[in-house]
């Protein structure tokens, strides 16, 4: 009997996550399944340290995606070969596909198209969207097409609200059953050496480079500020990729503080220590978190953290980007400025944060929104058990 075999599309880091998740649920349920996926935009870094193959060329392209873009980070997309990228994918899906039975897709419109585009049956994790963004969705003329079609099996959608909004709009296949996103967050009890009887801050600049690292900066400055003002101490942990600790020495020199295998000294001695592959722990320690990422800053509304974040200087972490987060994750989220964070933002950040810290009512509050914005953990295995079902 031939083996089943499903083709994963993504067009994100946090999509490719969230297949990532999805991918290692269903290996478990049925270790015969074939899979083979194909990351749109980016490496794809997730699926290759799941030993997933990958049909297609990948590339990094200076916008990291397709939303939230301004038009001249789109136009260095299609200098840095955007338009021969997605052809030369789109060649290969379709002469690989007739070798699948089955395309699962996280993300947007795009990859949704894409699907369609196969033949095959397909079922879709609506990633990209929310009702939360403007209190219904704007479908517009083709998604609705796309997700009411007999081969679209399921329409998974972010959370419950959005469900909702789709079914009153006549797409009766969606509903929500969670995010894989929350599903890979349990701590593997790293050492973080936190004192208990301080508040724990994390930090978390985001994943792309050179991005991150002009992010960390400027949260460092923040760091600066905040332990000027608070007289009880607070305990600063940087959840880093790879990339990021590498990148410590130089950024350490730029600020005139120093750098000791992963530990950052201030000026005054303050001690803010990065770990690499340590998010999960991070995340769960932490008291309060300063967040200029995507999928990170959601993961941590989803475990009931308060988040504190400031415009970045982007291309993806500006203040439309970080508005429209705010709107998505509710009252968890608080957006310092409207502006790239400047001294007189970072003043208001520090002093937001030590109230945030000393209000006990709004801290229990987030835990509420949280599973609200984001569900509870399970998602994963939930579409995971609905992909094989159809494929069984």
């Amino acid at each position: 009997m031939k083996n089943k075999t499903i083709l994963f599309l993504s067009n994100g880091h946090g999509e490719d996550t969230c297949n990532g998740e999805i991918i290692k649920q269903l290996e478990s349920l049925d270790s015969t399944v074939k899979i083979a996926a194909v990351p749109i935009v980016g490496e794809g870094q997730v699926y290759r340290r799941l030993g997933v193959p990958i049909l297609t060329p990948t590339q990094t392209l200076p916008s990291g995606g397709f939303l939230y873009m301004n038009p001249f980070v789109f136009l260095k997309d299609i200098t840095s070969g955007l338009i021969g990228l997605l052809c030369k994918q789109l060649q290969i899906i379709r002469k690989e596909v007739k070798n699948y039975d089955l395309v699962m897709v996280t993300g947007d419109i795009v990859v949704a198209a894409i699907a369609y585009l196969t033949q095959k049956p397909y079922i879709i994790f609506l990633s990209a969207y929310s009702s939360y963004y403007e209190g219904k969705l704007n479908l517009g003329l083709i998604l609705p097409y796309l997700l009411n079609h007999k081969r679209c099996l399921a329409v998974f959608t972010r959370d419950q609200f959005t469900a909702e909004d789709l079914q009153k709009q006549g797409i009766k296949k969606a509903q929500f059953v969670g995010t894989p996103m929350m599903d890979n967050l349990t701590p593997t009890k790293v050492n973080l050496n936190l004192d208990s009887g301080f508040p724990r801050v994390a930090i978390l600049p985001g994943s792309r480079l050179p991005e991150a690292l002009n992010n960390l900066k400027l949260l460092l400055k923040l760091v600066e500020l905040i332990d000027n003002k608070n007289l009880q101490k607070i305990q600063f942990r940087v959840a880093a990729v790879p990339g990021l600790m590498v990148e410590l020495d130089e950024l350490a020199l730029s600020l005139g503080w120093q750098h000791q295998t992963g530990i950052l000294i201030s000026k005054t001695g303050l001690k803010v220590m990065c770990y690499c592959d340590s998010f999960a722990d991070i995340l769960n320690e932490a008291d309060l978190v300063l967040g200029m990422a995507g999928t990170a800053n959601e993961q941590a509304v989803g475990l009931g953290k308060p988040v504190i974040t400031i415009p970045g200087n982007g291309p993806a972490f500006t203040y439309r980007f970080a508005e429209a987060q705010l709107r998505l994750l509710g009252a968890s989220i608080q957006l310092i400025g409207t502006k790239p964070a400047d001294d007189s933002i970072l003043d208001k950040a520090a002093e937001t944060v030590i109230q945030t810290l000393q209000n006990s009512d709004y801290l229990k509050s987030c835990l509420k929104n949280g599973e609200e914005r984001m569900g509870k953990p399970g998602g994963s295995l939930k579409m995971a058990q609905f992909i094989r079902n159809r494929v069984s």
